[in-house]
């Protein structure tokens, strides 16, 4: 298992972050690893049937981690709102009894974590701090150097930091990608001198810019069948598909957090926790077709999990590891 020291743990893992040669990897909204980057799709397309999604005996984000946002840009109170009550959701103990709800969501990421020898304890993902930049301090188009440059002004240690750009700002290869999931190499160094990895996430706004890639199905979308749009559930086409795509970010963080744990397909395009079901939002869902869910009588917006506060949110599927399907 090796020597933890301060939440490190050398050829192991332990309740921080896996240490070990140290590359850069960041995500997309389409998900997987492309020259070391973390993909996530940002359109439905099929699953890859003929190979096996499987773990590569690499690091996973294990016991307690803040998940630390960064607001840059113009978000207004009710919008941030919807992605901490998001956040807060994930937790088991969160006050939230109707069923489905997003803890009951989360807790599927455990089945990954019971399949490794020798057992370590899952990701348990709580609110951190939040830094607010509303004034466009770098500008408001964004090359992916500058992202990992705000996401270091987080938590360097057991922490998850997650920058959220506002729906004005322009991120290099937005639109092609909804967001992104990576690590960096921390200022910090522990006892033995070796420095912590954190990990990222960056999602964008894509209200203006590309609804029909990266807020779908709150939006048409421009492959498969032109089903209409649904009604988001807290009433916000752009923070909606924030949290769509922030729970798919989430999940490929926890279980591949450095392009050596569970992924299917190629190491260098591989598809994810998440990813490796795309667009599968209900039952009978197929492309271009969300499937069928829930529907709030009084507002017509369609979820299929509750949250804290009396939120509700559409999130997209997880693959059971133990059962392998979606």
């Amino acid at each position: 298992m090796g020597i933890v020291e301060n939440g490190i743990v050398e050829n192991g893992v332990a309740n921080g972050f896996g240490v070990g040669v140290w590359v850069r990897r960041m995500g997309s909204s389409r998900m997987g690893l492309a020259n070391g980057v973390a993909l996530v799709s940002a359109k439905p397309i099929q699953t890859q049937q003929s190979q096996l999604f499987q773990y590569h005996n690499g690091h996973l984000l294990t016991g307690n981690v803040s998940i630390d946002i960064i607001w840059y840009g113009k978000f207004a109170s009710f919008q941030r709102a919807i992605i901490t009550d998001f956040i807060l959701s994930l937790s088991s103990s969160a006050p939230t009894k109707a069923q489905p709800n997003v803890a009951t969501w989360w807790n599927i990421i455990e089945k990954y974590y019971n399949l490794v020898e020798p057992k370590i304890s899952k990701v348990v993902p709580s609110l951190g701090n939040q830094i607010m930049d509303p004034n466009y301090s770098i500008g408001k188009r964004l090359n992916i150097n500058q992202i990992e440059r705000l996401a270091s002004k987080g938590s360097q240690k057991h922490a998850i930091n997650v920058v959220l750009t506002s729906a004005d700002v322009a991120v290099q290869g937005f639109c092609s990608r909804c967001g992104t999931h990576g690590y960096l190499e921390s200022e910090l160094v522990n006892k033995q001198k070796h420095r912590y990895k954190f990990a990222y996430i960056w999602v964008g706004n894509a209200e203006t810019q590309c609804p029909s890639n990266c807020s779908w199905p709150f939006n048409l979308t421009i492959y498969g069948p032109k089903t209409p749009p649904l009604v988001a559930p807290n009433n916000d086409v752009g923070m909606d598909g924030m949290v769509m795509n922030l729970a798919s970010l989430l999940a490929g963080t926890a279980t591949n957090p450095f392009g050596n744990g569970y992924y299917q397909g190629p190491k260098e395009e591989p598809l994810e926790a998440v990813s490796a079901c795309p667009g599968m939002y209900g039952m009978g869902a197929s492309p271009g077709f969300p499937g069928k869910l829930l529907v709030d009588v009084k507002t017509g917006a369609s979820y299929n999990a509750n949250g804290v506060n009396g939120r509700k949110y559409l999130l997209p599927p997880l693959y059971d590891p133990s059962t392998k399907t979606c």
